[in-house]
């Protein structure tokens, strides 16, 4: 079923949804053909509204950090109300920064009106499934390395030193070397992350580095960093990369790993670079226990 036939067919409708399906950082919608939640949201209020109107109002509500898009604003949620004309050419981004991730448009009744929001509320009915896409989460980025061949060489005394004093697996702190920077001393990303271990701007002033690019002080406030991320998140090294990654907050904030696809793809290039050390280092590679 087309989604202009599940709301009607009214043809001024059916204009301004194509025009909305230009918005290509809003979600894509599974079972039906105008590929975007902000078209499904903006169809329900055009249902109901005059042909006249022109624009639509959807609400960004927010709640314990979590973001969520419906056509009225939601009991218990912060939520602003933003206005997309009809004539829009692209649909705007209204979720914010969040990567790659999939979701559902609920159907309710609140005050004695058919709402659609993406946050499940008591209830609500399951209406359609989605998938967004939105702009690349800061700082995430993929790395500047790519996967290969391990390189021993570069730094090899620094790398040896600041692991034993940060209580670090050498292997892992040379594949996440590889993966940020290619060991390049020079590499700026762009995201503004700096030198061998890719330091930002705050990890740089929290461990007193004075010159990002100097190997020595590069890697020691990574080591340093990357410890205290392990001690944070109780040695899970998943929780560490991501942090390292996308920030604290981003993944305190997402409870876990952060649907960044940078971030995504971050971890298992360091994970896939993470074996080939451990092989070349001469160490066991590491396999579930059964």
């Amino acid at each position: 079923m087309m989604a202009a036939h599940r709301f009607g067919h009214n043809a001024g409708m059916r204009d301004a949804v194509s025009r909305a399906a230009a918005g290509a950082a809003m979600p894509t919608v599974r079972r039906v053909p105008f590929r975007s939640l902000a078209i499904a949201l903006l169809a329900v209020c055009m249902f109901a509204a005059a042909s006249s109107v022109q624009a639509r109002t959807i609400w960004r509500c927010v709640k314990d950090g979590t973001v969520s898009l419906s056509t009225a604003p939601e009991p218990g949620s912060k939520c602003e109300a933003r206005e997309i004309p009809d004539d829009a050419v692209q649909t705007p981004n209204l979720w914010g920064a969040m990567g790659v991730f999939s979701g559902v448009l609920y159907e309710r009744e609140q005050d004695g009106v058919r709402v659609y929001g993406t946050r499940r509320l008591p209830g609500a009915r399951e209406y359609l499934r989605f998938t967004a896409q939105t702009p690349p989460g800061e700082p995430a980025h993929e790395g500047l390395g790519n996967v290969g061949t391990p390189q021993l060489a570069p730094h090899s005394a620094l790398f040896a030193a600041n692991a034993k004093t940060y209580g670090l697996d050498e292997a892992w702190l040379r594949a996440i070397a590889h993966a940020e920077s290619g060991f390049d001393a020079d590499a700026v990303s762009s995201k503004g992350a700096r030198g061998v271990m890719q330091l930002m701007p705050n990890v740089i002033a929290d461990y007193g580095v004075e010159d990002p690019h100097a190997p020595a002080e590069s890697i020691r406030a990574g080591a340093q960093h990357l410890r205290s991320l392990l001690r944070r998140y109780k040695g899970d090294r998943t929780l560490a990369l991501a942090a390292y990654n996308a920030g604290i907050g981003t993944v305190d904030r997402f409870d876990g790993v952060p649907p960044y696809a940078e971030t995504r793809a971050y971890i298992a290039k360091v994970q896939a670079l993470y074996v080939r050390y451990r092989a070349a280092m001469g160490n066991p590679v590491e396999r579930p226990a059964l």
